[in-house]
């Protein structure tokens, strides 16, 4: 597929970067865009060497400004449904991505910008970036998944007060709440999410999985079960070359050699 609102690059070997593309739109996200980002997310998918996907915007102002304000002014409230629908299966899929997905938040993250970080499993931001959902500005909830993501990240209040004032935060609040990982000089956020993506890839790919795996469905189930479905992918990984590796590699005292198999 060529693209046209996304740049989607094979960095380096399984690391896969995603570049929101639309700097003069400040990277707000319209149909076409999230077509787009499904594509790629679906090629992530079907990679069984990929091993992290790294997700930003281009330039230096926004990582996604939001929606597409301009495209969202004339629809009905069918064709709203449609599109809200449309923006969260997206944020599903990444969110259900088999490998790690890191959000590299450049600048605003805010609406269905803030909506896609939440969709990674973590966030590494720029001391620049802002965060918020302002929705209700525009006379509109977040339609993105933006009400559930947020209050399961930061607290049921603390997400009411944010959805409903359509207050921005910056970088340092982000940390503190627990929406962002970590903060780092803008130069360095690449570096950052590429160096965090390789300390990814050299460890055994299917453990690196079954723990995404085991930490996104067990969140859904209570202690008790959830422990249940953590000693199954447990049991899972003994039967994996990858495991008599990395076991036989410390015992040996060498580097493992990982295969994902």
């Amino acid at each position: 597929m060529t693209y046209q609102n996304i740049i989607f690059e094979h960095a380096e070997p399984g690391i896969y970067v995603l570049t929101v593309n639309r700097p003069k739109a400040l990277n707000s996200l319209n149909a076409a865009t999230l077509d787009e980002l499904a594509s790629a997310v679906v090629r992530v998918a079907e990679d069984t060497d990929a091993r992290v996907l790294l997700v930003t915007g281009a330039g230096d102002k926004a990582f996604v400004a939001g929606a597409d304000i301009s495209a969202m002014q004339t629809m009905s409230p069918l064709e709203a449904r449609a599109f809200s629908e449309k923006g969260t299966r997206v944020m599903q899929a990444i969110e259900t991505l088999p490998v790690p997905v890191i959000g590299l938040i450049n600048g605003y993250a805010l609406g269905g910008g803030c909506e896609l970080a939440m969709a990674c499993d973590w966030v590494i931001a720029a001391e620049r970036a802002v965060f918020g959902q302002p929705e209700v500005s525009l006379g509109i909830p977040p339609g993105f998944g933006g009400t559930q993501r947020l209050a399961r990240l930061v607290g049921r209040a603390l997400a009411m007060e944010l959805v409903t004032t359509g207050r921005q935060i910056k970088a340092d609040e982000a940390l503190r709440i627990g929406l962002a990982n970590h903060v780092v000089p803008g130069s360095q956020l690449m570096q950052r999410g590429l160096e965090m993506a390789r300390l990814i890839a050299a460890k055994a790919p299917v453990a690196v999985r079954v723990c995404k795996q085991a930490l996104h469905r067990g969140l859904d189930m209570g202690l008790a079960d959830g422990c249940v479905l953590e000693s199954s992918l447990f049991a899972f990984a003994f039967g994996t070359a990858d495991r008599k590796e990395g076991m036989n590699a410390f015992l040996e005292k060498r580097a493992p050699q990982f295969e994902g198999k």
